[in-house]
């Protein structure tokens, strides 16, 4: 976190990979492909501006952490859920623990592009109770183009999820540029109809990942190219669900119409 750098060159100092370069007087520059997240150099940052993203949890860790909250999800209706990232490319991980979760009562969620093979989908979807799943594009050049996604598969791995799980949201994110023309969005709505499903969340584009690029030291794509999307804009394509006897949302809830 830059803006609590104190350019004290502490971390370099610890770093046995030589991934980190520092000069007085200015910030410390990190070669990430150097770095073995051994974490030295988060222990001496005087500033706290330096920290390790995730850690490393067995499944039975993460299933006794999710044990400690059984009270508020038997009030709420909730339980786990499978997030990234993308949850599936880490399989067997994602297999135990839905499949952990259900043998301890628990109800699972998972979050999923869908753009996996069918055989890894079913192991861990057939565990699941509610499947989100990305739908991004109604065009497969479009979609594969700028997201390199395969929507025959996306769609296959939906219609298997249908017969293995017992709800399912599609959710759309809203992208200017790529999705948010209405042409996109009826298309987008009109392939969800077909499906079978009857429930889209639509999720307007937003900068909250920014701050996450900047951290990673990587340039943000949209930088200063799109502003944020105000929810209000999505509203006619609730009125456009209607009409093909879909249940549509905005950022998990219905907005007025007028």
């Amino acid at each position: 976190m830059e803006n609590s750098c104190l350019g004290c060159g502490a971390c370099a100092a610890q770093c046995p990979q030589g991934a980190i370069r520092f000069h007085p007087g200015e910030l410390p520059v990190f070669h990430r492909d150097r770095c073995q997240r051994c974490g030295r150099c988060v222990q001496v940052c005087p500033g706290s501006a330096l920290r390790l993203a995730g850690m490393d949890r067995t499944v039975e860790d993460v299933l006794n952490l999710v044990e400690r909250d059984r009270a508020y999800y038997e009030r709420s209706g909730g339980g786990l859920t499978l997030s990234g990232g993308e949850p599936l490319l880490q399989l067997e991980a994602a297999e135990a623990l839905a499949f952990g979760a259900q043998n301890r009562g628990l109800s699972v969620a998972l979050e999923t592009a869908g753009d996996v093979d069918p055989e890894h989908f079913s192991r861990v979807v057939r565990w699941v109770d509610l499947l989100l799943l990305d739908v991004k594009h109604r065009d497969p050049q479009r979609l594969q183009a700028v997201t390199g996604a395969h929507l025959d598969r996306i769609l296959s791995n939906l219609s298997q999820a249908r017969s293995l799980t017992k709800e399912i949201v599609l959710r759309v994110p809203v992208i200017p540029g790529f999705n948010n023309e209405p042409e996109d969005l009826r298309g987008i709505l009109r392939l969800a109809a077909q499906t079978g499903v009857s429930q889209v969340d639509l999720l307007p584009y937003h900068l909250l990942g920014k701050s996450k690029y900047t951290q990673l030291g990587r340039a943000y794509p949209y930088e200063d190219k799109y502003p944020a999307l105000e929810k209000e804009s999505l509203i006619p394509c609730q009125t456009w669900g209607d009409e093909l006897h879909l249940q549509v949302t905005i950022g998990g809830k219905r907005l007025p119409l007028s």
